[in-house]
């Protein structure tokens, strides 16, 4: 690869680019795909009204189904795939808008499946599920039964899905505000340079080691949205308040408990997490008073808190230094694993580097009938590799849900959804950590372990906290203000950071730029998923092979129990605190080692 050269996407060597053909053989193969979809379609449309005759025209149909969605998944996913390639091909953009408009269109013709499954009586419904031709099916049923309750008259889910539409403009306005009429005021640094901050290099302005940078890009970043604050104010006030009704209509006691219900995942969950990390408010404390230590500050304020503490290493890798990287890192997952990371690399699973014109970021994806995919921008740093590591993870997650699964009980849920990516992250640091007795490298090192920790099982606990305290003044009849909002924020902020941090005004605001608030009741999963994943990762490295076994059980299960009991399976008990505080006690002792690295590294000046 050219150095400092973003190539165009002809310029990279095939090996490096993902080997879409499993998929369909060219965009001819893919559009000959797509418009089978209508025959398919429309023979499934064929058995309204008649799904509650017998056990086995409900198993005929749901086979016809599934085998629809089988191709759908795989149309879907081959035009999302080429569409990230470049994002200036026409050719891939519209058959992105395709595969989309086709997904609706199918997605509405057949809307008519679970409301009539739902009008047979609670006894029907049962007798259904126990029967022979249903073998398989048992736990989608019994998923359906318990959504009896909550699900309305035809006519209501017709008035109820309109508003669902309605009830995204909130968060659709925010975001535009946000990524699209918002502008920020340049910065001027004491040697006249001058720096542009927009959304998306902030937090990379709020990662420069120069200080000044940091400091002037904070204010300027919010000192635009306090200019827009009552807007924010407006846009999640309305979202809040449409949770709210959705709860009341379909009959929930709250809409955190309406959110939860979807995974069968109780309050205590929620409420569990966010009493265990006050209990560990200490721990923070003590690494917020060492960053400020290692940064030799007087005073630590907001925009310190992502200043790098070894700023001056600068490793780099090439790609098959990072390859090789994982896979000695996922070595303690088993000979079987291990052979599947390879086959990700011999089989062109990923799209390695960036192209001019490529999506930014990485993602896993893939089908049941396909190999996973991973779409990477891969430029040679540890966050580079450590990206690797995540998404194998989720790829190696869908392939043995997909070897182990019938194709609807193949897709995993949310709520595990980051955890066999964070495993293979904190191998990844671990096998590093191992090979290293240098105080500074180790400081590097432990410091994002800390700094994964931080931001998504505090931080993230944080804004779980927010988002609970904002729905519970709204459903009690009270009213979100921006002095109310601003206030709950900052307060929350000075709890979760303790008093060594400076409480600038602009902290108050940061609440109105999280885009994760207008999809209530979400967050809490990154920071119930991590802290499984510390008690999984340690698990396998101290236990070996009974809890590796354990483990890879867990990421066969799909979606074919609620999330809750795979995880007790795989060895992690969330209807108790343990995980969370077996987590959290890692991540104090990772505050004492960087502790101990920093005295080491003082000492040997």
């Amino acid at each position: 690869m050219a150095e400092g050269k973003t190539l165009e996407r002809s310029q990279i060597e095939e090996k490096y680019k993902w080997n879409l053909a499993v998929m369909f053989e060219n965009d001819q193969a893919w559009e000959k795909a797509l418009n089978s979809l209508d025959d398919k379609a429309k023979e499934l449309t064929g058995y309204a009204g008649k799904l509650s005759q017998s056990p086995a025209v409900l198993r005929e149909f749901l086979d016809k189904k599934e085998s629809l969605d089988r191709v759908m998944e795989d149309v879907y996913c081959y035009a999302s795939c080429r569409q990230s390639e470049d994002l200036r091909q026409q050719q891939a953009q519209v058959m992105y808008q395709k595969a989309m408009g086709k997904y609706v269109q199918i997605s509405s013709a057949l809307s008519f499946f679970e409301p009539e499954l739902l009008k047979m009586s609670d006894q029907k419904l049962e007798e259904f599920k126990n029967a022979p031709e249903m073998k398989g099916y048992e736990h989608d049923m019994d998923d359906l039964i318990r959504q009896k309750p909550h699900t309305l008259s035809e006519a209501e889910e017709k008035l109820m899905s309109g508003f669902e539409e309605m009830a995204m403009a909130p968060g659709d306005t925010a975001d535009m505000l946000q990524d699209a009429d918002m502008k920020f005021d340049p910065i001027t640094l004491s040697d006249g340079s001058t720096r542009e901050v927009t959304g998306s290099n902030y937090i990379l302005l709020q990662s420069d080691p120069d200080r000044e940078v940091r400091e002037k890009a904070f204010h300027s970043y919010y000192k635009g949205y306090k200019e827009h604050i009552n807007t924010f104010t407006s846009t999640y006030s309305a979202n809040v308040k449409a949770d709210a009704f959705k709860a009341r209509t379909r009959h929930f006691d709250s809409a955190r408990q309406m959110s939860l219900f979807a995974s069968g995942i109780p309050l205590s969950v929620y409420d569990g997490l966010i009493d265990t990390v006050h209990k560990y408010m200490p721990a923070m404390y003590r690494y917020v008073a060492l960053r400020k230590k290692i940064l030799g500050l007087d005073e630590l304020h907001y925009y310190d808190v992502y200043a790098p503490l070894a700023g001056d290493i600068k490793e780099t890798y090439t790609y098959e230094q990072a390859k090789q990287m994982v896979l000695d890192a996922v070595k303690p997952l088993g000979e079987e694993y291990q052979k599947n990371v390879q086959r990700a690399y011999d089989e062109r699973w990923i799209d390695v580097y960036p192209n001019v014109g490529k999506s930014g970021g990485a993602y896993s994806t893939g089908t049941y009938d396909s190999n996973p995919y991973i779409m990477t921008n891969f430029t040679g740093t540890l966050d580079s590799v450590s990206t690797i590591a995540h998404e194998m993870g989720h790829s190696q997650h869908t392939l043995l849900a997909c070897t182990h699964q019938p194709p609807h009980y193949a897709n995993y849920t949310l709520f595990v959804a980051e955890i066999a990516s964070t495993v293979n992250e904190n191998l990844l640091i671990e096998q590093l950590l191992s090979q290293t007795t240098d105080p500074k490298r180790r400081l590097y090192l432990l410091n994002q372990y800390l700094e994964g920790f931080k931001g998504t099982v505090y931080r993230q606990t944080m804004f779980a906290e927010f988002e609970k305290l904002a729905h519970e003044e709204v459903e009690k009849g009270g009213a979100l203000s921006a002095q109310y909002l601003n206030d709950l924020y900052a307060g929350l902020v000075k709890q979760y950071f303790g008093d060594d941090l400076v409480m600038d005004d602009e902290v108050q605001y940061e609440w109105a730029r999280i885009p994760h608030f207008y999809r209530s009741f979400y967050v809490y999963v990154y920071a119930t998923g991590y802290s499984s994943a510390v008690a999984l990762s340690e698990a396998i490295l101290k236990e070996g092979q009974p809890a590796v076994k354990r483990y890879l059980e867990f990421l066969s299960a799909g979606s074919s129990m609620y999330p809750l009991d795979e995880l007790k399976h795989g060895g992690v008990d969330l209807s108790t605190n343990a995980p969370i505080e077996q987590a959290l006690q890692k991540f104090k002792r990772i505050v004492e080692e960087a502790e101990k690295a920093y005295d080491q590294i003082k000492k040997e000046k």
